[in-house]
């Protein structure tokens, strides 16, 4: 099995600290056949359903869409890494998986989203049957 964290390296975040701040550099030097085609994967993987997909969304709406793309592709690696070592099928998280760690933050977020639009807004928790 080839040492999947070696051939990644070039994945892998700077560790460019300063004073307790990190700060902003290059990634590192590794395999460019490997990144560019972990990165075409990450675009691909952007237009699906998954949790990778959201996580793309996430990170391209602060970071932009090339540095989302690595940060996918980086994560793309890391699970390729642990399915392999623990021998275990992948098991994705949901699109909505953001979405299910902060409930509240999205409700707000909904809510304001209304409310530009022109909408006035009242919200009544609804019992839901499991």
């Amino acid at each position: 099995m080839p040492n999947i964290w070696l051939l990644g390296r070039l994945l892998a975040p700077g560790n460019y600290e300063s004073g307790g701040k990190k700060l902003s550099t290059s990634t590192r030097q590794g395999n460019r056949a490997l990144r560019t085609i972990l990165v075409q994967a990450a675009h691909a993987l952007a237009r699906t359903k998954t949790y990778l997909a959201a996580q793309f969304r996430r990170i391209s709406s602060r970071r932009g869409k090339k540095r989302a793309a690595v940060a996918v592709a980086h994560s793309i690696l890391v699970i390729t890494y642990h399915l392999i070592s623990r021998q275990e099928p992948y098991k994705d998280l949901g699109a909505d998986y953001f979405d299910k760690q902060r409930p509240e933050t999205v409700k707000k977020r909904l809510i304001k989203r209304l409310e530009k639009l022109g909408y006035q807004v009242s919200v009544e928790p609804v019992a839901v049957a499991i």
